[in-house]
C-alpha cells in the first residue's frame, strides 16, 4: 500500500538535475558522405594485420543514408592508388583532427554486422598517440567491439602500458543479439572509473588508477573517437566470404560532459573543433 505521507514527501523533495550536458553529437540525418566538419575518413591498410583496405570516402564503403551511418565491408577486386589490387574493402571514420574529449559519457546506438571475420569497433584512442606516446602508452578505450565468430558477445576494453608492457582489461556481455537489432553502447569515463554499459545496464568498471605508471596515466588525457568495420586480422580471424557484404549501422553518436561536481576534482571537459 502506498502511504499518502510518502507521496507528499516525494512532492516536496527537490528534483535532481540531470548531471549530463550534451556537448557533441551526430544524428547522421544527411544523405551522402559523413559530415566533414566532424569526421575524417581513413585510407589504407592500417592495423592488426587486417585484410580490408579502407577506401576513404568511397560511398560503397562509407555513407549516410536513411538516418544512419553505414560502414560496409565488401569482397571485391579494388584497384588502390598505393597498394595495387586488393580483395577486401571497408570503411573507417575518426575525429582525430576534429575533436577530442577528456572524460564524459559516450553513447553510440548501433547494429553490428554478421559473419565470421567481421570486426566492428566503436572506440577511443589517446591523443598522446599523436604526440610522441604511441600505443599502448597513449591508452585505448573500446566502447564496444564485436567479432562475427562470437555472434552473441560484446566486449568493452581498456588498453594501457604498465611496467613497460601492454596491459588490458576486457569486460564481456552476451545479453544482446547485436546482429539482430540496434543497441545502445555506452562508456562513462571519469577521473576515477571507466564504466561500460549495454542498453543502460553496466557490465564492467575499470579503476583508472590501475593505469598509473611513473606519473603518467593515459586515462587522464584527451581521447578521440574512431568507428571501424574491419575484416580478419589478429582477432577477426578467418573471413566467411560468402557472408559479404556486411554493414555496421550507426543511428547516432552523442557525447555528454558531466558538470555537477559529483566527481572529485570536477574535471569533466571537452576540446573540440581544434586543428593540429
Amino acid at each position: 500500500m502506498i502511504r499518502v505521507g510518502w507521496i507528499l514527501l516525494a512532492l516536496t523533495m527537490p528534483l535532481r538535475a540531470d548531471p549530463w550536458r550534451l556537448v557533441w553529437s551526430d544524428e547522421f540525418s544527411r544523405q551522402g558522405p559523413p559530415d566533414s566538419s566532424k569526421w575524417s575518413t581513413e585510407k589504407g591498410f592500417l592495423r592488426n594485420e587486417e585484410k580490408q583496405y579502407y577506401t576513404g570516402d568511397r560511398p560503397e564503403n562509407v555513407r549516410q543514408a536513411d538516418g544512419l551511418l553505414i560502414l560496409e565491408c565488401r569482397r571485391e577486386e579494388f584497384v588502390t592508388p598505393d597498394q595495387g589490387t586488393v580483395g577486401f574493402t571497408s570503411g573507417s571514420i575518426t575525429t582525430w583532427d576534429k575533436a577530442s574529449w577528456r572524460y564524459g559519457r559516450f553513447e553510440i546506438r548501433a547494429k553490428m554486422p554478421r559473419g565470421k571475420g567481421t570486426w566492428a569497433s566503436l572506440w577511443l584512442m589517446g591523443v598522446a598517440d599523436l604526440q610522441g606516446k604511441p600505443w599502448p602508452t597513449c591508452g585505448e578505450i573500446d566502447i564496444a567491439e564485436h567479432v562475427g565468430k562470437e555472434p552473441e558477445n560484446i566486449y568493452g576494453t581498456v588498453h594501457f602500458q604498465k611496467d613497460g608492457r601492454h596491459r588490458f582489461k576486457a569486460y564481456q556481455t552476451d545479453e544482446a543479439a547485436p546482429q539482430e537489432d540496434f543497441h545502445l553502447y555506452t562508456v562513462e569515463w571519469g577521473p576515477k572509473e571507466i564504466s561500460f554499459l549495454l542498453d543502460g545496464e553496466e557490465y564492467g568498471s575499470f579503476r583508472v588508477s590501475r593505469a598509473d605508471e611513473g606519473g603518467w596515466n593515459p586515462f587522464q588525457e584527451p581521447f578521440y573517437l574512431i568507428i571501424t568495420l574491419a575484416l580478419g586480422g589478429t582477432w577477426g580471424g578467418e573471413i566467411e566470404e560468402t557472408a559479404l557484404p556486411q554493414k555496421l549501422q550507426v543511428d547516432f553518436v552523442r557525447i555528454y560532459a558531466r558538470e555537477d561536481g559529483e566527481e572529485e576534482g570536477a574535471a569533466w571537459n571537452i576540446e573540440s573543433s581544434r586543428s593540429r
